[in-house]
């Protein structure tokens, strides 16, 4: 027997039938939404400011979160001596405070 099965997208703002999924990501979450291109135009511009002036961050993947920090972060070694090196306090083991490794990141 043979089966057919049709996936239709519907526009998860207005009911209309959606283009295409939209992935994104805000404040360390991950989003998807089905949209159609009316409403793709609209998200896009209503984030185009705000996307000129971020800065592009590594994509965490499938990791964990403690995985995908550390990943992301470089290598905690260097992190330190680089601080310590710049009058920060830093301990010799375990996790590097998220401000700090911000100041690394971004020397």
């Amino acid at each position: 027997m043979a089966k057919r099965v049709v996936e239709t997208l519907i526009d998860d703002l207005d009911g209309s039938d959606a283009d295409r999924t939209v992935s994104f990501a805000f404040d360390g979450d991950q989003y998807s939404i089905d949209l159609s291109a009316a409403n793709i135009d609209k998200l896009e511009s209503a984030l185009a400011p705000y996307i000129g002036a971020a800065r592009k961050t590594a994509a965490r993947g499938g990791t964990s979160r403690r995985r995908g920090a550390s990943a992301a972060g470089g290598d905690t070694k260097d992190a330190r001596e680089w601080l310590r090196s710049n009058g920060h306090q830093v301990s010799d083991r375990g996790r590097i405070p998220a401000p700090l490794m911000e100041l690394y990141r971004n020397r």
